[in-house]
This record gives C-alpha cells, sequence and structure tokens, in this order.
C-alpha cells in the first residue's frame, strides 16, 4: 500500500532499470565536442522522462562531452529516446481465489475468501534507451549508442498467509513485511565456530582477518606489568 501517486517499489524499479540501462552506454566518443542533448522525440506523458534527461547530462558531462543549453552554440545534437519505460506485474495463487456465490437470501451476496497456501506477486521495471549523434550544420551522423535494455526486480511472496518475503534487484536483503530479516554471517556458512558479536567488535571475513600482531621482545614490560621473558608472562 502507498500513500502517494506512486508506491516507492515501483519507482525504484523504473529508477533502477534506467540507471541500469543508461550505465552502459559508452559516451566517450562525445568527450571534448559541443553538444546538445535532444529530447523532443520523447513523449511528453512519460512520467519518469525527465530523470532519463539526468541521467544522459551526468553520464556525457562524466565523459567529458561540453554541454550546450542552446542548441546553435553546439556542433553536434545528441538525440535521445525511450523505448520502454514502466513495470509489470505478474501474480501466483496455489489455493482458492476468492469466489462470490449466489446469495441465498436476498440483499445478503455469500462470499467465499482468498484461501492461499503460497502466493507469489512479481514485479519488474522494464528500461530500453538509445542515442544518436550527428553534425548540427551538416547533418553527417557521428556516433550512435545501439539500444540498451535493463531489467530491475521485485518478488513478494506469502506462505500460509505470512508474508511478504520481500527480496529483489531493489533490496539490500530480504525483508519481511518491511522489515530485515538478519542473514547468517559468512562465518557460520565457513564452518567455524560461532560466539556472540559484542557492540563495537568487528566480524571479519575469511580473506579480511588481520594478521596477528608481532611478537614483544623479551624483558619488555607492558602497561599491565607483565615482564615478557622468553616468550611467557610472569605477573609481577
Amino acid at each position: 500500500m502507498t500513500d502517494s501517486t506512486r508506491s516507492a517499489t515501483e519507482m525504484l524499479l523504473v529508477s533502477q532499470s534506467a540507471d541500469q540501462a543508461v550505465a552502459q552506454i559508452d559516451f566517450s566518443p562525445l568527450a571534448e565536442r559541443t553538444v546538445f542533448l535532444d529530447a523532443s522525440g520523447i513523449d511528453k506523458d512519460l512520467v519518469d522522462k525527465g530523470y532519463v534527461m539526468s541521467l544522459v547530462r551526468q553520464q556525457m558531462l562524466a565523459s567529458g562531452a561540453l554541454l550546450q543549453d542552446d542548441k546553435t552554440r553546439a556542433e553536434f545534437v545528441v538525440d535521445l529516446r525511450i523505448g520502454s519505460l514502466g513495470t509489470d506485474r505478474h501474480s501466483m495463487l496455489v489455493g482458492t481465489p476468492a469466489i462470490q456465490l449466489p446469495s441465498v437470501v436476498p440483499g445478503l451476496p455469500t462470499n467465499i475468501p482468498e484461501l492461499a497456501v503460497m502466493k507469489k506477486n512479481d514485479q519488474r521495471g522494464v528500461a530500453k534507451v538509445a542515442v544518436f549523434a550527428y553534425n548540427r550544420i551538416t547533418g553527417r551522423a557521428l556516433w550512435q549508442s545501439g539500444t540498451a535494455e535493463s531489467v530491475s526486480r521485485e518478488h513478494d511472496t506469502w506462505l500460509l498467509g505470512a508474508g511478504p518475503f520481500s527480496h529483489g534487484t531493489i533490496r539490500q536483503q530480504m525483508e519481511l513485511a518491511g522489515q530485515p530479516i538478519p542473514s547468517i554471517p559468512d562465518v557460520i556458512k565457513g564452518g567455524r565456530p560461532t560466539q556472540p558479536v559484542l557492540p563495537g567488535e568487528q566480524v571479519f571475513l575469511n580473506s579480511q582477518i588481520p594478521p596477528p600482531p608481532p611478537p614483544v621482545p623479551a624483558g619488555v614490560i607492558g602497561l599491565t606489568g607483565a615482564a615478557i621473558i622468553a616468550d611467557k608472562p610472569i605477573i609481577r
């Protein structure tokens, strides 16, 4: 459920797919060239048009292009088109869907609620973006990116009425009804003995375990008042 016009899940699916699609495009052929971004061919009613245009501008600037707001000051025109930018939804139910039966008593409908052993709701965001550049004066083609496509996903599952268990590309970890489910630490997966982690302690992966400290020379007295002689502590 959402209290805004669009759900956060929908916006994340769309924006993530757009991010990944635009990131696939190599704008290096536009380096050190004055360019103007032309998005007049995009449908004006497309909700996320401005977001994609901002992504393309950022990528062009990061590649060294000299972006111009006035078309007459640019040597090259970059034409942007969006083939797809939206979401799909697929649902699956193992059980009995809600059924409305003819009423036995007039005015009192008989409804059988949904009885789900397992229910799954999958959403995906799809983005398809392409750009090409040409000389503003001569009209000669300079470069074309080809089609860049990307898909983001969100999966919600209910088991015996419990859920939703949510995971997907827009989630950092699995969630249950919006709350993150703690994941099993890598030390457990590696078969190492586990100990409770106290606040302020660090858990290192196998490849990140720090090396042991160097041995203390004999005869050095530490802060605890212990002298190390032949690698054996003697408490004074």
